[in-house]
């Protein structure tokens, strides 16, 4: 557990956005490793007073392990952004797959839908069973 900072890592493309900052892509110099870097603006959490939630997202994050949420590989500060480094999950979030993989049909067929749903069940009973409740 050594000191990491934003030296340590390549950024690479925006991969979403949010009402405190974005999520890129980067890579870890040291080991080529790939992962989410989650950077949340500091005034923007001040202004919205979303320091607290930062925090219990960090505490969460570090402490669940299971392969249907991400997990917290490391955090750090710059001096303008508080950033979470995460494990990268491939493939797009669920509102991409919903609406544009094909844009004339929006939606897929159920048992596709039947495996998204086990996926975020067995995601939420992992965290339940760590007493936490998501919103």
């Amino acid at each position: 557990e050594q000191p990491v900072g934003a030296e340590a890592f390549s950024e690479f493309r925006v991969l979403g956005k949010g009402g405190f900052g974005e999520v890129c892509a980067c890579q870890r110099r040291a080991t080529g490793k790939m992962y989410a870097n989650k950077r949340l603006n500091k005034k923007r959490l001040k202004k919205r007073q979303g320091y607290e939630a930062a925090l219990v997202e960090k505490r969460i994050l570090a402490r669940v392990h299971s392969r249907f949420i991400v997990s917290l590989a490391c955090a750090f500060q710059t001096k303008t952004d508080l950033c979470l480094v995460m494990t990268i999950m491939n493939g797009g979030d669920l509102r991409y797959h919903i609406y544009n993989v094909d844009e004339e049909n929006p939606g897929f067929p159920e048992p596709r839908a039947v495996f998204y749903t086990a996926q975020i069940l067995l995601g939420l009973e992992h965290l339940h069973q760590h007493r936490i409740v998501y919103r």
